[in-house]
């Protein structure tokens, strides 16, 4: 195939300067499987649209010609839709990526299917870290987050500052199970105990059953190892229930920007979460902001809004650098050689395992008298140094790891 640079310019669905384009130019096409339309839409859904088209906007305005379109599927949380999206990608659109696919047990999908199909998962909603583990493949990139730097991040400063009683209210499926376990290992490890643990299906708009057994347990820590809707419906529950007034604290495990703006800070203030990427913490970040909230009514973007711009942004050097898209393995072999540098997670780099490896961080929510502006929600408690973030690598069991 010729090289990429020279060709025609389709950028969020818009051709540009198509006339510079040759029959024999080779396009590249993003699929974007996401939530438009459940729990966790707000978190990624048309946001992660948004961030891929925006990334490949941008990546191509300084080079002329180059051809990139993106398209989005709505995988409604549910691994048979999921898996059903990306065949037809792979087999009949001629999709060379996949990025983001909130929901690990449809990320888990996603991940054979664009293996044994040689294609590229880009994955930045899914948190399960099982995809940097034992389930890793040469195809796929782990970006944003994972379970395994939640529990390190808010479970370990939690459980070090004497929240030595646990209760997990635990979605019943591949991420919840994960989050629950990489959160119990840091309880166990800070000599703390956990004293009960219940499951909830996904999406449930009812957690009154599981919020009274959370008090029964007299745990300090009830730990909400869900995301989204279930986090947000979860909390707001706990507050009708006297949960924290009664002594007992929430644990958020997966929390985000959008879930607090759901909850307000009245009733978020004083939460704990840890996430590698905040909107206000640069001008690069406000910058992005900006663009994401004109286009959204005001809503600003996610930690995952912006992993699906970077890890996009570094899929494209990669892809140019080989001069195709044809070949995924080698397309992901070439975003872990070389370094990634993008305006919103700044430099990293991409392990042998297909983690990305960057700083998170802690914060807290801020009291709504503390907040000076929308959106103004977090205030920095520690950073994370990129080499304590993540798991080690030797310690996932990924195939892909020697020794």
């Amino acid at each position: 195939m010729k090289a990429l640079l020279g060709l025609a310019v389709i950028a969020a669905g818009t051709a540009v300067a198509a006339t510079q384009a040759r029959a024999a130019d080779v396009a590249m096409k993003i699929g974007v499987l996401t939530d438009l339309s459940g729990i966790y839409a707000a978190r990624t859904g048309p946001g992660s649209v948004f961030a891929a088209r925006q990334a490949a906007a941008d990546f191509v305005a300084s080079r002329k010609g180059l051809k990139v379109e993106v398209v989005a599927g709505d995988h409604q949380n549910k691994p048979d839709i999921g898996a059903g999206i990306t065949n037809r990608w792979t087999d009949a659109d001629k999709v060379d990526a996949i990025v983001d696919v909130p929901t690990s047990s449809v990320a888990f999908v996603v991940n054979d299917i664009v293996k044994s199909k040689n294609k590229v998962f880009l994955a930045s909603g899914a948190a399960a870290s099982d995809l940097t583990g034992a389930r890793c493949t040469p195809n796929t990139v782990h970006w944003t987050y994972d379970t395994w730097a939640l529990a390190n991040g808010t479970g370990k400063a939690i459980a070090t500052t004497g929240g030595d009683s646990w209760f997990f209210i635990t979605a019943d499926y591949a991420f919840g199970h994960a989050l629950e376990r990489d959160t119990a290992a840091v309880v166990e490890a800070n000599k703390g105990k956990v004293v009960g643990r219940v499951r909830h299906p996904l999406a449930s708009n009812d957690f009154s059953s599981f919020l009274l057994q959370a008090q029964a347990s007299k745990a300090k820590i009830v730990a909400l190892a869900n995301a989204g809707g279930d986090t947000v419906n979860a909390i707001k529950q706990a507050a009708e229930f006297g949960i924290v007034r009664g002594g007992q604290k929430l644990a958020g495990m997966l929390v985000n920007i959008s879930d607090i703006d759901a909850l307000g800070l009245k009733t978020a203030q004083g939460l704990m979460l840890t996430e590698p990427w905040y909107w206000d913490a640069s001008d690069a970040n406000r910058a992005f902001a900006k663009t994401f909230a004109t286009a959204h009514g005001g809503r600003h973007p996610t930690m995952i809004h912006a992993g699906v711009y970077a890890a996009v942004t570094h899929y494209l050097k990669a892809v140019v650098a080989l001069g195709s898209a044809a070949d995924g393995k080698a397309v992901v072999a070439k975003m872990k050689e070389m370094p990634t540098d993008d305006p919103l997670f700044g430099a990293g780099r991409i392990r042998p395992d297909g983690r990305k490896i960057h700083d998170m961080y802690l914060f807290e929510v801020k009291r709504p008298e503390e907040s000076k502006h929308p959106w103004d929600y977090y205030k920095l408690r520690a950073t994370i140094p990129a080499a304590e973030a993540f798991r080690p690598l030797g310690q996932g069991g990924c195939p892909l790891v020697s020794g």
